[in-house]
């Protein structure tokens, strides 16, 4: 199983995610943002790139939800933090969702074999649903702004962490890349605290100044949520593509 981390979404070549099983991270906050919408009773989410898009795919009796500079879109019912996505008019409903990064990354992978949305809060239940579906797999953190940041590699270190040690107790040879493999480490240094780590990366600092402090930690927590978001015909669902199959 040979296993890619790619460290931003600009770095993403369609060629490197033909036929693979892709995992999207985008920790602060649409993944985070998403996996919790659907815990909680979400029936879908359609995940698109532009605020245009948003509103021309959105239908009488749906939700629109997003953010750009961390901050709700106009117009919009709800923003992009987590906690927004926990009360009772979640249940049942179809969200059309676009934020700056994490919503690209996932249209970015649109020739995958499989997409999933990871995030700390899933990291290891996405990692088992990833080495289910027995492809190559490649894990795509979001970064912001084109740049990598620091919660998405930690995170996938989690997720290669993981990996790894289900290869290797299958007797699976596992082929990661340095990059997954830098992360790895990472992640296996800040882990006693990953909430300290996440306040202190740049993303963390911003979203803490912005009054958004809370989400930071509610994003921290790893392995609290065995729900897996998967991609199915253009929209995340609350199952795994083994059910749907």
């Amino acid at each position: 199983m040979e296993i890619l981390v790619i460290p931003s979404v600009n770095e993403a070549r369609a060629d490197d995610l033909v036929n693979k099983t892709v995992i999207v991270i985008d920790v602060l906050r649409a993944t985070s943002t998403m996996l919790t919408a659907l815990t909680h009773g979400c029936a879908a989410i359609y995940p698109v790139e532009t605020v245009l898009q948003a509103k021309h795919l959105h239908q009488s009796g749906w939700l629109l939800g997003g953010e750009r500079a961390c901050r709700k879109i106009p117009g919009f019912d709800l923003g992009n933090s987590p906690l927004e996505y926990t009360d009772a008019r979640i249940a049942g409903q179809t969200i059309v969702m676009t934020t700056t990064n994490g919503t690209r990354a996932i249209q970015k992978a649109h020739k995958a074999s499989a997409i999933l949305a990871g995030s700390l809060l899933n990291g290891k239940a996405c990692a088992a649903e990833a080495a289910a579906l027995n492809k190559d797999i490649v894990i795509l953190c979001s970064g912001t702004q084109d740049v990598f940041a620091l919660e998405d590699g930690v995170c996938a270190g989690l997720i290669v962490e993981e990996l790894a040690r289900m290869a290797g107790s299958s007797g699976i040879e596992c082929d990661i890349c340095d990059f997954g493999l830098s992360m790895q480490y990472a992640y296996k240094q800040v882990q006693s605290d990953l909430t300290q780590a996440l306040l202190h990366c740049s993303n963390g600092r911003r979203l803490s100044k912005l009054g958004f402090r809370e989400d930071v930690i509610y994003c921290s927590q790893a392995n609290t949520i065995s729900l897996v978001p998967v991609v199915r015909e253009g929209k995340l669902l609350a199952t795994s593509l083994s059910r749907l199959s």
